[in-house]
């Protein structure tokens, strides 16, 4: 192994560079992934059931508990929303790029007899319609690591996808205090684990672009054949007046945020997190 082709990888990048692997098709990684969004102790994945379970709550009574909502559901993982939201009784449409996930949601759907349909999709590729929802939510931060290019694109067909009057909710994390945000360097050796089921060495760690407001959270990984994985997630970070920007740019209005839905504990939660919702007019 060259070490320099590993010094090489692991500098600072600019910003939006891509990595050379996406996690979310890996069929090792998204099994992982799967197992942690199952895990309904951990705030990883998909959140703590019991925080699930009072956000998708949050959600219903956001619409005045109105009956027979159609209801998107994008970066849907294993279904945990759509089922409560189907349990309500609203048309549900889960969309998500890991086929383990939607494998898992179609399946437990049927066992519960809950009437959800589910796509294995990129939603930056897929046609979510023309004013077909009342509804479209994209939760646990998802929408802050994205580009800016694509969440203009993803904004755009959401807006369309929506009914007039539709409402589009969403979570991201705010942008205090950004320095905090930033994880040390760290390595793992492991003869096998998250990102293998063979022996591998991860290099983990993250890089500020303070002006942008963007953290890359970033993994080099590397195996016993000197082969290196490098994967990269941008995360971005808002605050009020910022997301009221960039939603009213794509013709949204009624802008309104809540920072207390998400239980206090890391940076990750509590007043962290903030959420938004906007309406199509």
């Amino acid at each position: 192994m060259k070490i320099t082709d590993i010094i090489t990888k692991s500098e600072k990048p600019t910003i939006y560079e891509k990595g050379n692997s996406f996690m979310w098709t890996d069929s090792y990684i998204s099994k992982q992934i799967l197992n942690i969004h199952l895990n309904p102790e951990i705030d990883l994945g998909s959140r703590k059931m019991s925080t699930i379970q009072k956000t998708a709550n949050w959600i219903l009574d956001s619409q005045a508990k109105k009956s027979n909502l159609k209801i998107l559901d994008l970066g849907c993982g294993p279904g945990l929303y759509s089922e409560i939201f189907a349990k309500n009784g609203h048309q549900v449409t889960g969309i998500d790029i890991s086929k383990n996930s939607i494998d898992y949601a179609q399946k437990t759907a049927k066992e519960k007899n809950l009437d959800i349909e589910y796509f294995n999709a990129s939603y930056l590729d897929y046609d979510l319609g023309q004013e077909k929802y009342d509804l479209i939510i994209i939760i646990y931060t998802d929408l802050g690591v994205l580009s800016p290019d694509d969440r203009n694109i993803l904004l755009r067909k959401i807006y369309r996808a929506l009914k007039k009057e539709g409402v589009f909710i969403f979570d991201v994390l705010n942008d205090n205090k950004l320095e905090h945000k930033v994880t040390p360097k760290n390595w793992e050796v492991a003869k096998s684990g998250f990102w293998k089921n063979c022996p591998y060495m991860a290099l983990s760690e993250s890089f500020l672009y303070k002006e942008e407001k963007v953290i890359l959270y970033q993994h080099l990984v590397i195996d016993s054949e000197d082969n290196i994985k490098v994967y990269r997630f941008w995360t971005h970070f808002f605050n009020e007046k910022d997301l009221k920007q960039i939603l009213e740019k794509h013709g949204f209005a009624d802008v309104k945020h809540r920072d207390d839905i998400i239980p206090k504990g890391d940076i990750w939660n509590g007043g962290n997190v903030v959420f938004t919702i906007a309406s199509k007019k």
